[in-house]
């Protein structure tokens, strides 16, 4: 008899230990996501919002804040998961020089037993559009 609780504990303790494994790998594949998706967002409404009139009239380098907004907004909202609830927040749009500090805050929610668990995921970046001279 003391045989086969061994064997039921084994089997709990295993099946425990995957749905551990499964809420560890969701919060690490979000995560991953959201910093790639940040990044490449980032950079490509950079990109679209170079003031190209202001570049060629007086050679300098800057970006239009309003554009960079509406680019990167557009930009995040098509490659987002759409299972996620994402809250982007833009702190600085700096047009000359062209920099911008964004953070992306999603929530995580992991069931283990019968506990329901939240997980705040943020991911910040600060970027510098920087171009040859």
């Amino acid at each position: 008899m003391k045989e086969s609780f061994w064997a039921v504990f084994v089997v709990v303790m295993g099946v425990v230990a995957i749905a551990f494994v499964f809420l560890f790998q969701s919060l690490t594949n979000t995560d991953e996501h959201n910093v790639h998706l940040l990044r490449e967002t980032t950079e490509a409404a950079m990109f679209d919002a170079f003031d190209i009139g202001a570049y060629r009239s007086e050679g300098i380098i800057r970006i239009d804040r309003e554009k960079f907004v509406e680019n990167f907004v557009r930009r995040f909202a098509e490659n987002a998961n759409l299972a996620k609830t994402y809250r982007i927040e833009i702190y600085d749009v700096n047009e000359l020089p062209p920099k911008v500090s964004i953070k992306v805050t999603s929530t995580e929610t992991g069931n283990v037993t019968n506990e329901e668990i939240d997980f705040n995921i943020e991911n910040k970046i600060d970027a510098i559009l920087e171009t040859p001279y």
